[in-house]
């Protein structure tokens, strides 16, 4: 008798982030309200949990942060929106800090699967800590996936937001831990003419293929 496997489907970067609608403890949600903004959508494990705790805090401490940047931040878990509420009154009353932004109660995990967040390696039953950036025409730019073990930097998120945001705005890229003020990349030249142009241009570089500016 043959077993039947199911292969659950992962989002891809560049395309179409798979669209949702969803109840949240700000209400109904779905993907289109975001629209012409960047948004943040980041599943954890459980609710009442030490280090998912820590990571909502520091997201909602940045959140000022993030909305500079005309992103938004929507959470997940596999709870129930009662369990969400009463999470978010205790975070509020035990640490002093309100959480601004909306978390998605996904019982039925159709948004889980859909993005990915469960990962049997992991648990069945628990979406892991994923993280996935969608920019303001709906397109999957970046997503990452970190165990139950271990939280998120708050503050890379922000980092790679901007660095994104760079490299839309003026077409470059950016070197490894590039932060705003930093000089930025510019493309290889890909014709033996633009290389011979390239090195007579105002840029700093070590050789034809590797050039930075400021921008």
């Amino acid at each position: 008798m043959s077993e039947s496997i199911v292969t659950q489907s992962m989002p891809r970067l560049n395309e179409s982030a798979p669209d949702f609608q969803a109840p949240t403890t700000h209400g109904e949600k779905k993907l289109s309200d975001y629209e012409g903004k960047w948004l943040v959508l980041f599943s954890h494990p459980a609710d009442f949990t030490p280090v998912c705790t820590t990571e909502f805090i520091a997201f909602a401490k940045a959140y000022p942060e993030f909305q500079k940047l005309n992103c938004e931040l929507l959470g997940l878990s596999i709870d129930s929106t009662y369990s969400h509420l009463a999470w978010v009154r205790n975070i509020k009353e035990k640490f002093g800090v309100e959480i601004p932004f909306p978390i998605i109660a996904d019982l039925s995990m159709r948004v889980a699967n859909d993005y990915g967040m469960i990962q049997p390696g992991a648990s069945d039953t628990s979406a892991v800590r994923a993280v996935f950036f969608i920019d303001p025409k709906g397109i999957l730019r970046a997503m990452m996936y970190y165990p139950m073990t271990n939280g998120r930097s708050v503050a890379e998120f922000l980092r790679l937001l901007s660095a994104f945001q760079t490299s839309d705005a003026n077409q470059v890229a950016t070197p490894e831990g590039w932060k705003p003020g930093e000089k930025v990349i510019v493309p290889p030249p890909g014709t033996t003419e633009a290389i011979e142009k390239r090195l007579t241009e105002n840029y700093e570089c070590v050789d034809w293929y590797f050039c930075k500016k400021d921008i």
